[in-house]
């Protein structure tokens, strides 16, 4: 099973696709399934702004459009355009894409790591980070 290093160097290589013109923000993104497979997104933009896809949900769409439900935690990267890992900041996920992985993660289980680099990340689970959310059983 791939580790959380090795996860955040595929949400690095991830963060070399993004398309964002307007922002020049990048964000990677890799998903870990419990077989151990890995989907990687990147954030795309768009000139009206509200179609612009984050690159965690970019990873957790490709995932789902291929029959997987099975995720086991996300590793999520981000800075401005030219700076290395390590120079940019911690890029923690938006409350859209946390609502999403709410979707189809356990918040109890799931972890987010959030990392500058291999070496400096943070750890949380998707209940640490949406506390209170609003899932499929508030509807039942």
């Amino acid at each position: 099973m791939i580790n959380q290093k090795e996860l955040i160097e595929k949400a690095f290589d991830a963060q070399k696709y993004c398309y964002t013109p307007y922002s020049n923000f990048n964000v990677g993104a890799a998903l870990l399934c419990a077989d151990g497979t890995v989907y990687q997104g990147c954030n795309i933009e768009n000139a009206a702004y509200s179609p612009t896809n984050c690159a965690e949900r970019t990873a957790i769409f490709k995932a789902v459009s291929e029959g997987r439900r099975d995720f086991v935690a996300i590793a999520i990267v981000g800075n401005k355009a030219g700076l290395q890992p390590g120079e940019g900041d911690y890029c923690a996920p938006c409350a859209v894409c946390r609502q999403v992985m709410a979707e189809f993660c356990e918040l109890d289980s799931f972890k987010v790591i959030i990392a500058k680099s291999t070496e400096d990340y943070l750890e949380h689970t998707l209940g640490e980070l949406l506390p209170l959310a609003f899932t499929g059983k508030d509807l039942e």
